[in-house]
């Protein structure tokens, strides 16, 4: 691993991050919680995320990154590649430790072969890279799956708001949307993740401003447009009562190099 310097400053990267540690700790802030990758657990960044790297001083491991369209069409639907609800931290233990080393052993030394054409070359090494993706993702139940009668009308909510959030902040549209009553999909979403529907609308775009603000230079007026708010003073009302703190207090948290608090 290349030594990185800490910065205050964020990293929303287009691609997938894969990080993993051998030797020593790594604390990496990813979408404002701090995770410590120690002792061959796996950090997974994925596009549209917000990061940053902690001091990496006395530790060692490896990083794998790639494109979303990196992988075949058949194993990004058994990786769930594209769902932005995916574990961050991964800790493979025993016989699937061992599989998930081997495939990164593997990749890693055919990334460093040579002597072959180049499209046989790339060839491998998306299958190899898929071989890595699939083991990891199959550790045991995705994540953030619920299970029980309400399962279907969560996944499809959560969907639907991560597509509209922007536009929709009530749970009325969703509602209409997904041919649903408001009550049947809080009771799922409570089911599902312990919050209320509106609840989970709003920390969805809570999430969103907080990735511009951290990312950015945007001013408020202009993260206000891109969640749909009307104006200013209605953005800043809306993210102070939910984040606990105004915006231009959250990015100057953000940027002094700790994670923000209200």
């Amino acid at each position: 691993m290349s030594r990185h310097e800490h910065s205050p400053w964020a990293q929303r990267p287009d691609f997938h991050l894969l990080l993993t540690v051998d030797e020593g700790v790594v604390w990496h802030m990813v979408d404002f919680h701090e995770y410590a990758v120690a002792d061959g657990a796996w950090l997974w960044v994925r596009p549209g995320q917000v990061q940053r790297f902690g001091d990496l001083e006395g530790a060692s491991g490896r990083v794998v990154m790639f494109p979303p369209d990196t992988l075949p069409p058949t194993s990004s639907t058994g990786t769930v590649l594209d769902d932005p609800f995916g574990p961050v931290l991964l800790t493979p233990s025993g016989a699937d430790a061992r599989a998930i080393r081997e495939a990164l052993d593997h990749l890693s030394a055919e990334f460093g072969s040579a002597g072959i054409p180049a499209p046989a070359r790339s060839a491998i090494l998306r299958h190899l890279l898929a071989v890595l993706v699939l083991r990891l993702t199959n550790l045991s139940a995705p994540v953030g799956t619920p299970r029980g009668d309400h399962a279907e009308a969560f996944l499809r909510f959560r969907d639907a708001v991560e597509q509209g959030f922007a536009e929709h902040r009530d749970v009325a549209h969703y509602a209409w949307r997904l041919g649903y009553s408001q009550r049947t999909l809080t009771r799922a979403v409570v089911a599902a993740v312990g919050v209320g529907a509106k609840e989970f609308i709003d920390r969805r775009v809570v999430l969103e401003a907080k990735r511009l603000l951290a990312h950015t230079d945007d001013p408020a007026a202009s993260v206000a447009a891109r969640l749909g708010f009307p104006d200013a003073s209605n953005f800043v009302k809306y993210f102070a009562l939910r984040a606990g703190l105004t915006p231009t207090r959250f990015r100057q948290q953000f940027r002094s190099g700790t994670t923000p608090r209200p």
